[in-house]
């Protein structure tokens, strides 16, 4: 459905305590810089009513003093990215916009519109200039609030965003037993690097991408699961993970729906290559702390044949290509990231040859198994958690429904590539039609 939203006020937010002087310089690192200028945004709509004595002015009041308490343990985000080498922990602040919704929270959680959702968001998501962080808080007619983040991807990977979000809830209920400190030591992982030959906006489109929100429920998941395990073993077939299953399934469809496109994705001049994003942390010896803040992924990379789209056996073929991918980001893997210039310099070849038209990517990234749905500021968890309509084409990023047993899956493509990919047969047939249980409450 349409959303109108109208900015009521704007404001910046102040580290509660002024940040010390010995941590005014933070160097990012090497992952950082790679990075991409984007904000990473997500929605958390909260079904607030009557019997929780609505107040806008005290909501507001209410978040953003925890927001200021919270800004002093992560310093950084209230400060300016200069020249993707470091930031200003000066206290700047960060912009904080209230807003009002012209409809009911129930409306958009029902019939959500992915890329009216940006709406919701106080900044163009490639807008990102100096700031690490922006947030907008939304109220709509019912009472219900929406919250949304924007995390700079210069400075921080969906796992430190969920490391903020949580911290930010746990302080404003007032739970302060197991917030942990974030540790900012990144660049002494992964030091910072000369980038002359890279640009980090690579691949970022930002007309004609259309988004579309798929519902896969727990049953359909497990069928797409099933049938993709790897039965040449017929004592130890392979199943595999909802992952892998759900992101197969989405890129045969896609390469089914586009391939009689003349010069698209079946032209077999250009190299396909799937990229799966990689938690790095569990990746060390020792693994590091979670604490850890920061970029530290990677993209675990998988070149299949052009040709591999319907049949079950390349499919389950495509399966092993994946998981071999990420396997092979092991320790020497990231040693070796953090020691040598090998990867920087494929990189950077890997990004030539993308603007000559000579690689085309795809792209998946999960939150499933995140956090998602902890973030209590005070009134309940949220009813429901949102991504919006992203800057990158070919991109799908995986959330857990509310009860964790579906999969939302927010497909980001061009138009004209959409307009077929969704009208797939085999794709619908195995796309909820129920509004899952984001609804469950209204």
């Amino acid at each position: 459905m349409k959303i109108e939203v109208e900015v009521v006020s704007t404001e910046t937010i102040k580290p509660s305590t002024p940040t010390p002087n010995h941590l005014r310089h933070y160097q990012l690192s090497y992952l950082d810089q790679i990075s991409p200028p984007v904000f990473m945004p997500l929605v958390f709509f909260y079904p607030l009513n009557d019997t929780n004595n609505t107040n806008m002015d005290l909501i507001n009041h209410h978040l953003k003093k925890s927001l200021s308490e919270t800004l002093t343990r992560f310093y950084p985000l209230a400060g300016q990215v200069m020249n993707n080498l470091y930031v200003d922990c000066n206290d700047t602040g960060i912009p904080y916009v209230e807003a009002r919704a012209t409809c009911r929270l129930s409306e958009v959680v029902r019939d959500p519109n992915p890329n009216e959702l940006n709406k919701l968001i106080p900044y163009e998501l490639d807008d990102i200039r100096d700031l690490p962080m922006v947030i907008q808080v939304t109220m709509f007619t019912c009472g219900g609030i929406a919250i949304s983040i924007g995390i700079s991807h210069k400075v921080a990977d969906a796992f430190s965003f969920f490391m903020f979000v949580n911290s930010w809830a746990a302080i404003a209920s007032a739970n302060y037993d197991d917030i942990p400190s974030p540790r900012f030591e990144s660049a002494e992982l992964f030091p910072p690097r000369n980038l002359i030959g890279y640009e980090p906006t690579t691949g970022m489109v930002k007309e004609n991408i259309v988004t579309k929100r798929l519902v896969f429920t727990a049953s359909k998941i497990a069928d797409l699961r099933d049938k993709y395990t790897n039965a040449t073993s017929k004592e130890n077939p392979t199943r595999p993970t909802r992952f892998e299953a759900l992101s197969v399934f989405i890129w045969s469809r896609f390469m089914a729906s586009t391939r009689a496109k003349t010069g698209g994705h079946a032209d077999k001049t250009s190299t396909m290559i799937i990229h799966h994003t990689v938690n790095l942390r569990m990746r060390f010896d020792p693994p590091l702390p979670e604490n850890y803040f920061g970029n530290i992924y990677w993209h675990a990379i998988a070149i299949p044949a052009m040709d591999s789209s319907s049949t079950e056996d390349e499919c389950c073929g495509l399966v092993n290509l994946m998981r071999d991918s990420v396997r092979n980001i092991d320790v020497d893997y990231v040693t070796q990231l953090r020691e040598n210039d090998k990867h920087l310099n494929f990189i950077k070849e890997r990004a030539e040859r993308f603007k000559r038209g000579e690689v085309v990517s795809f792209n998946f990234t999960s939150l499933c198994r995140f956090p998602t749905y902890e973030a209590d500021f005070g009134w309940g968890k949220p009813v429901w958690v949102c991504s919006a309509s992203l800057t990158f084409k070919n991109l799908v990023c995986f959330v857990d429904t509310r009860l964790g047993d579906g999969i939302e899956a927010w497909v980001n493509l061009k138009e004209e590539e959409m307009l077929k990919f969704e009208a797939d047969q085999e794709l619908l047939a195995m796309v909820s039609t129920a509004l899952d249980d984001n609804t469950s409450g209204f």
